[in-house]
């Protein structure tokens, strides 16, 4: 007998699956038991995600998805986003998170390192009207019990995104937006259970979109939005779903995550603490371990007042986790030509900080990609594994020190931990308002001039709304 024929696999788990404790928090979840703190936290996540949405919607990929589902056509049931007009509600589900993600300006769960509203606002929204007379109230419930699984599972698990090979914002995106589809739709705890267990043959999200530089890495989000409303609706329709969906002998924790996911962490005050209190949001369009450097670069060259054409070089450390997300290849990421390279890199992002004392969506543009003066600061730009850094923060969004040396031999130096938008470094009302703003004006069609101001006054009043149709008409 071979060593392998002797190899047993343990097929019962000391506690109930992780599944059943996640479908009782999701489908019982009720708004008018939060706090306000925690209620106001899902509206601003609800505003955030469809003003990125906004944006998004001229991104590309989303131009051919959106003209595919109309292609497709099918049963009216939900809103596709700024294009206008009913689908299925899966597939407008998808296209919908396609475009929420499209800009790399959604929220970040820096501890856990992912996305958490875009998968699960879009699936909460179009089972919601799938459902229909969705009300602001429960599509509160729906969206903080979609954050909250999402978020609870990126701490628990413990092996790096570049370790795995997954992005854990569609990997896990999975089964929050199944939790906030199915709270949506108003599934029971056996019905959640058995979603969770039929979504689980669906779930995916490689890292390899990011290292090609794939339009796949803004779409996958919504795949998992799609998944999760057709998973919603075959459970209601008494479909039995993997019942050991996370702890099972082929359970995703082990299949997909080589068994190293702290249950108890997940488990933990599950719906007395929320752990999406700890989303960061992002005040840059571009992926969140630029972020550090690019705070510390415009810290730098306010400082300085020294133009790019003085500087002999810059280093920015980071940790090993940060430096393979955003600096290799070194040769795309010192000389970007697609937009999904330049989102994903470090020098290019600390050069278009230097010299523009600002970072925004134009700068992620074709136009911007051909900037010449961009171009030559960032092939001076050099990034290091920081031994520090790496040893106190490896699992986590990169904290970043920035060395500037100049041509004169003078050095500036500084160190960011807590990039703007992080709790510890949250963004103001103001730089809310200003970023929904100028997401509104990147819209694929032309939108009326308060069109973010309505949103925000719709979104700040979510709990008096009958009918989310009310909420979703002003997208589009």
């Amino acid at each position: 007998m071979t060593a392998a024929s002797d190899t047993k696999i343990n097929t019962r788990p000391a506690h109930p699956d992780l599944a059943i404790d996640l479908a009782r928090f999701a489908s019982s979840l009720d708004t008018a038991r939060l706090d306000d703190a925690v209620v106001q936290a899902v509206k601003t996540n609800i505003l955030d995600t469809l003003s990125c949405a906004l944006a998004g919607s001229s991104a590309k990929a989303i131009g051919e998805v959106s003209g595919l589902v109309r292609e497709w056509s099918g049963t009216p049931q939900a809103d596709m986003f700024v294009f206008g007009g009913k689908f299925p509600a899966h597939h407008a589900a998808w296209v919908n998170g396609g475009m929420s993600h499209a800009r790399d300006y959604d929220d970040t769960h820096d501890g856990a390192i992912l996305h958490a509203g875009v998968s699960t606002v879009p699936a909460a929204i179009a089972a919601g009207q799938l459902r229909g007379g969705l009300s602001g109230e429960d599509l509160i419930a729906a969206v903080a019990a979609g954050l909250e699984v999402t978020c609870r599972l990126g701490v628990g698990v413990t092996v790096d995104i570049v370790e795995s090979g997954f992005i854990y914002t569609s990997l896990l995106g999975y089964f929050g937006a199944t939790a906030a589809a199915g709270r949506a739709l108003g599934l029971n705890e056996e019905q959640m259970l058995n979603a969770f267990g039929i979504v689980y043959s669906s779930v995916a999200g490689n890292h390899q979109v990011t290292r090609d530089a794939s339009l796949m890495k803004r779409l996958q989000p919504g795949l998992a939005a799609q998944a999760a409303v057709v998973a919603v609706q075959l459970a209601q329709r008494g479909i039995r779903g993997a019942q050991g969906v996370f702890d099972g002998a082929d359970g995703f924790i082990r299949v997909y995550l080589q068994g190293r996911v702290d249950r108890e962490v997940v488990r933990k005050e599950l719906g007395s603490r929320f752990e999406f209190l700890n989303l960061s949001y992002k005040p840059y369009p571009c992926c969140r371990d630029t972020h550090a450097a690019i705070d510390a670069a415009l810290q730098l060259a306010k400082e300085t007042g020294r133009p790019a054409d003085e500087i002999e070089s810059i280093r920015v450390g980071v940790t090993a986790p940060g430096y393979q997300m955003v600096c290799v290849p070194e040769h795309v990421r010192l000389a970007p030509r697609t937009i999904v390279e330049a989102q994903f890199s470090i020098p290019y992002a600390v050069a278009a900080a230097w010299i523009d004392g600002q970072i925004g969506i134009r700068h992620f543009s074709d136009e911007g990609l051909k900037r010449s003066d961009i171009l030559a600061l960032t092939a001076r730009v050099q990034p290091y594994v920081d031994e520090d850094i790496e040893r106190d923060w490896s699992r986590f969004v990169t904290p970043a020190r920035v060395i500037v040396k100049f041509c004169d031999g003078q050095t500036a130096e500084t160190r960011v931990d807590y990039p703007k938008g992080h709790p510890n470094n949250a963004m103001t009302k103001a730089e809310f308002a200003a970023k929904s703003a100028d997401c509104a004006t990147f819209a694929a069609r032309p939108l009326p001039d308060d069109t973010s101001s309505r949103l925000a006054a719709a979104v700040d009043r979510l709990e008096t709304i009958q009918d989310i149709a009310e909420l979703v008409s002003l997208m589009s």
